[in-house]
């Protein structure tokens, strides 16, 4: 149990069915737990606390469709401060809350002509072309994690179905780490396109890799903000990325909520 979880437990008992992980211009999705309570970051012990805009930082912990959730409205990122494992501390947190899986997000450049902002994407596999790995320095033969199945099938396909249901267009594809903060080259894209990357980010890819080395399963969507360098000649910009994601938030949400339902009664 981390020093965070003891915090979170003395003022919500419930253990939680799943942790989010929301990423920029996603986090209000938090504003909608009932019953909830929200810890700053920097009030939770290990909690690292985010320097980029559109990260609200903080950890609600509530109801969400009649299931006890805790959502992260922002992370901390590799570029923030060269550190792979930033989030190791908040998803140990998940998992000692009593979570099942972990649910990231990300806003994300396209890759696909037939993808463009405001698309939702389901990952399934990654590629980390940061060359960066959080588990680099810890003991023992457990840090040699199979990422073979690390976003969960079963998980992927119960997403899928549900977006059917909503009558939401969900496309699946790999996602692509770069490091950041600077975007992408129109070679590195067009380089990361022959490899085989549907979108590209900052983020999830390092967040993937400890949840599987902590035995947490994953799924996980990006929310498609802009066509990658090079596509369409325009230069990117973050300030993009948080406006096309606060666009495609409401059928963002009605997935996530038709999702998480899915669960109550389990």
């Amino acid at each position: 149990m981390t020093e965070a979880a003891n915090l979170i437990r003395a003022k919500h008992q419930a253990p939680i069915r799943m942790g989010m992980i929301l990423g920029s211009g996603l986090g209000g999705m938090a504003e909608e737990l009932e019953a909830a309570t929200t810890f700053p970051f920097a009030d939770l012990p290990g909690f690292p606390v985010s320097g980029v805009t559109g990260h609200a930082g903080a950890l609600t912990v509530g109801m969400l469709e009649g299931v006890s959730v805790a959502i992260l409205s922002g992370r901390k990122h590799y570029y923030e401060a060269g550190v792979a494992a930033a989030m190791r501390i908040p998803l140990e947190t998940f998992k000692a809350l009593g979570a099942e899986f972990a649910f990231l997000t990300n806003a994300a450049g396209s890759t696909r002509e037939d993808m463009g902002p405001g698309s939702l994407m389901a990952l399934t596999d990654h590629i980390n072309f940061s060359g960066r790995d959080p588990l680099i320095g810890l003991p023992g033969d457990d840090r040699f994690v199979s990422m073979v199945n690390a976003y969960d099938e079963m998980l992927r396909f119960r997403l899928k179905f549900w977006a059917d249901e909503e009558q939401i267009t969900l496309h699946e594809g790999v996602y692509a780490w770069f490091s950041g903060p600077s975007f992408e080259t129109p070679a590195e894209i067009n380089a990361i396109r022959m490899l085989g990357a549907d979108a590209v980010g900052m983020s999830t890819a390092p967040e993937t890799i400890i949840a599987r080395h902590i035995d947490l399963p994953v799924v996980a969507i990006s929310c498609v903000t802009n066509f990658a360098a090079g596509m369409t000649g325009e230069a990117l910009s973050h300030t993009e990325t948080k406006t096309e994601a606060a666009k495609a938030e409401a059928t963002f949400r009605r997935l996530i909520r038709a999702f998480v339902r899915s669960f109550s009664n389990d």
